[in-house]
């Protein structure tokens, strides 16, 4: 496959964004245009899905989609594709009870094949993504504990429009970046870091630098206090991700550890018209009850936060001039069939661990993780937009990432980006439109627990 085809160029029919008359990424007039009509950004930043498994089901026109361009279809065996195979195919589980691999080396086996694969064969582009491998690494990890449908439904299947319809209403009302990656193939907190930063620092596990405020790398929450914009990061006290702002050490040696707060006091300050200029949401994390969206969590829960979130800033004071970001941290080994784009690595660290072959793989972190989806929510984008990729500094047609946010938000605070990967990040400032709707919908529908949650135990 040639190296441009490793990019994730693809040719369909698709519905796309028409950006206002002159404005394009890093242009005067679309940052302008940011600045404008912009004085809030809320992000909210879920768990471990793919854009396959959340959107899979969606029918809007231009989503590269199961339902649009599937199905796609993984063997059981990897070395033996007489085996059987499972395939996309809608409905999945409320509650999907064994977490698939998302560590760096399921993420290797899951697209590559292979736990260890070359990395100069797939910087160079002889070594391509097939993403053929996450049937055989779910069934590896709990083919004692679950049935063979129960494992392919988990990874391979996709939620349907009723299941999700908070997810589709946004799809339908708002803006959805089709080419939207995690910046690391790995864990949660690693890409956090990266979302909030632009480097894990050569961290690829949720390790314990992250709980003691370890980290040493300038932070979106650092940059925006040097330069008098204000923030808070506002945490699910039932715990499980972040505090993002946490996990570094200028948050805590500096004071500004009082900006981390309980989710609570975001509904307040929302309806009191006193959001900072970046609100960061932390979702609970991981079990039944918690509202992420990771495994084993249900979707319905997660569909119940973002709906509060929307609905607090739909009626408050400040919607007008508001950005909400719906993001997730990473794939979470769910399947997707979109390969994993390379980019520059942010800085010269690496990261090593053992695989379940006994090998041992250095990362470095010179390519994205799969895709997530990513939603702009604001009156001032189009309805039922579908972006496509978009353009970098050095004028490429790359895929979206998780420091795009980054990029986006130094365009409208006036910082520079912190590292090459947040450089090479293209920037979405102009999706932004001339005119604010009013046809933004006052409130999402109420999600409903699936009628089958989890799976059957094997017996």
């Amino acid at each position: 496959m040639h190296l441009s085809a490793y990019f994730g160029l693809v040719s369909f029919a698709v519905a796309a964004v028409a950006a206002p008359s002159g404005h394009y990424g890093y242009s005067s007039r679309a940052v302008s245009n940011l600045k404008s009509h912009i004085k809030n950004v809320v992000i909210l930043v879920m768990e471990n899905r793919s854009f396959d498994n959340i959107l899979g089901g969606q029918t809007t026109p231009g989503l590269d989609n199961p339902l649009h361009n599937g199905p796609f279809c993984n063997p059981y065996n990897l070395d033996d594709p007489s085996e059987g195979e499972g395939c996309t195919a809608p409905k999945s589980f409320d509650s999907v009870a064994n977490d698939p691999d998302h560590a760096i080396y399921g993420n290797n086996i899951q697209f590559f094949g292979e736990f260890v694969p070359d990395n100069d064969a797939i910087a160079s582009g002889e070594l391509t993504p097939s993403n053929k491998g996450f049937v055989y690494e779910q069934m590896r990890k709990y083919e004692d504990e679950a049935d063979t449908d129960d494992l392919v439904t988990q990874v391979m299947h996709y939620y349907t429009e009723d299941q999700v319809p908070v997810m589709t209403s946004l799809v339908k009302n708002y803006l959805t970046f089709n080419y939207w990656h995690s910046d690391i193939p790995g864990n949660t907190n690693p890409n956090r870091a990266a979302l909030t930063s632009g480097t894990s620092y050569g961290h690829g596990l949720n390790d314990d630098d992250f709980n003691n405020h370890a980290l040493p790398m300038r932070s979106i929450f650092e940059q925006l206090t040097e330069t008098n914009h204000t923030w808070v990061n506002y945490v699910d006290p039932d715990g499980g991700t972040g505090p993002d702002a946490g996990f570094y050490s200028w948050t805590y040696d500096t004071g500004n550890d009082d900006k981390i707060v309980e989710l609570a006091d975001f509904y307040d300050d929302a309806a009191a018209g006193n959001l900072a200029e970046l609100s960061y949401i932390n979702p609970s994390c991981c079990g039944v009850g918690t509202t992420s969206m990771h495994p084993s969590g249900l979707i319905s829960d997660g569909e119940t936060l973002i709906k509060s979130v929307y609905d607090a800033l739909r009626s408050g004071p400040q919607w007008n001039n508001t950005l909400f970001i719906l993001t997730f941290d990473e794939s979470g080994g769910f399947h997707d069939h979109v390969p994993s784009p390379l980019a520059p690595r942010p800085d010269d660290k690496t990261f090593t661990l053992e695989t379940p072959n006994g090998e041992d793989y250095t990362f470095p972190f010179d390519r994205l993780g799969g895709r997530i989806p990513t939603l702009l929510i604001s009156p001032w984008v189009e309805k039922g937009a579908v972006e496509q990729k978009g353009t970098n500094h050095d004028n490429k047609t790359v895929s979206y990432q998780a420091t795009s946010i980054l990029r986006t938000l130094g365009s409208l605070w006036d910082f520079e980006p912190f590292n090459p990967r947040v450089e090479y990040a293209p920037s979405f400032e102009h999706l932004i439109t001339d005119t604010a709707r009013t046809d933004t919908p006052e409130a999402l529908p109420e999600p409903d627990p699936f009628k089958q949650v989890g799976v059957r135990p094997r017996v």
